[in-house]
């Protein structure tokens, strides 16, 4: 809940946002993060202003630092008697055995109900796009939901059997747009060669292409598409999937689809080199710093503008969970954003888990959870302007 009183309190206010869940355990969660937030910043303040003034008194008059005391802002939280609520209840064994930062049978039946709430609410066309906020998988076995995630339930509610995982993030070094798609998702890595079939990358690839175009404007995409194997196989030498029938399955594609660029199959430990250059700027450590012995200094700053962004690819297709994900959450873990592509409506949600260890605390960070709703809002836009 942290997470997104945080995040509404932050998002455009134009958007016309409902939650769905428990009011009373919104409030609850609202007034126990407002005492923290307010414990927690009267700390922060009295210790960095010990930590300054314990610097000033021991140096020499001369030398005494000017103390900038950083504004410590009071953390934003939206107050749910100002929000607008689909209250779903609860009976009062439910709620007695909800406790934060704590996955159990009870809090898995709360937010499996929302999840089922705000689907139902969403296909009646009362709202045009879903952000789902983080849920523990255990805790909906418990509750005896034994769904893989929220994927596969939108998925099965909707109706629809092509589905995929989208992870977007934006860079803010450079503006560039990172769009991973991930083939298999919440599998046993041991089980990914027999689930990844030529019809299953069929529908994953027809997904990504019809969504770059229709959601981000893109007709003639460029994809990298990473191999299964270490060194995509090299040559067989280290698995077979690759040429039994992986590479034939994309020279069908590439004739398939010949407005595309389709580059493959791209060894998983190289095909993430250009995205990391795109994320961080094409500027590698020796571009950046020069030796210079004039000034008796090692290294100096360069005034030379960063080089162009290289050209990366418009989206990647990766084969498992994994190895789309790691490189993903190393680039983008507080920025990226993932959305279900192939449903009848708008779907995301922020790249993390609940973080139960933090739960209540104040600590968590809302920024995922704010560029899900922002994505949220802009797709659905451009989707009811389509039609």
């Amino acid at each position: 809940m942290e997470v997104v009183l945080k995040a509404l309190a932050t998002v455009n206010p134009a958007y016309q946002i409902t939650l769905v869940g428990t009011k009373s355990l919104l409030t609850q969660a609202y007034e126990n993060l407002s005492k923290n937030l307010s414990e927690n910043l009267s700390k922060n303040l009295s210790e960095n202003l010990s930590e300054n003034l314990s610097l000033a008194s021991t140096a020499h008059p001369a030398t005494y630092p000017k103390l900038a005391y950083p504004k410590l802002a009071y953390p934003k939280l939206a107050n749910p008697d100002r929000l607008r609520i689909i209250d779903v209840p609860l009976g009062s064994e439910v709620l007695r055995e909800i406790t934060p930062g704590v996955g159990n049978a009870a809090s898995g039946w709360a937010s499996f109900a929302y999840l089922e709430r705000a689907i139902e609410a969403t296909l009646s066309g009362e709202f045009q796009a879903i952000v789902t906020a983080p849920i523990a998988k255990s805790a909906w076995k418990l509750a005896g939901h034994n769904y893989p995630g929220q994927t596969e339930v939108l998925a099965k509610v909707a109706g629809v059997e092509r589905y995929g995982m989208l992870f977007v993030a934006r860079s803010p070094h450079t503006g560039w747009m990172l769009r991973t798609l991930l083939a298999t998702t919440h599998i046993p890595l041991a089980a990914v060669p027999q689930a990844l079939t030529p019809r299953l990358l069929d529908q994953k690839l027809e997904l990504l292409i019809e969504c770059l175009r229709e959601d981000f404007g893109i007709t003639q995409p460029r994809i990298a598409i990473a191999g299964l194997n270490p060194h995509s196989g090299e040559a067989g030498q280290i698995g077979t999937e690759e040429q039994d029938w992986l590479i034939p399955w994309l020279k069908a594609q590439q004739a398939k689809y010949p407005q595309a660029t389709l580059d493959g199959l791209i060894p998983p430990d190289t095909l993430w080199v250009k995205p990391g250059q795109a994320w961080y700027g094409n500027l590698p450590p020796e571009d950046h710093l020069e030796n210079s012995l004039a000034d008796n200094s090692a290294y100096k700053l360069i005034d030379n503008p960063v080089p162009k962004t290289p050209q990366a690819h418009d989206a990647y297709l990766a084969l498992y969970h994994d190895q789309g994900l790691i490189p993903v959450k190393l680039m983008a873990f507080d920025r990226a954003i993932n959305t279900t592509i192939g449903l009848p409506f708008v779907r995301t949600s922020p790249d993390h888990g609940t973080a139960f260890d933090i739960a209540g605390q104040g600590l968590a960070d809302p920024r995922s959870m704010g560029a899900a709703i922002d994505l949220a809002a802009e797709l659905a836009i451009i989707k009811m302007a389509s039609r």
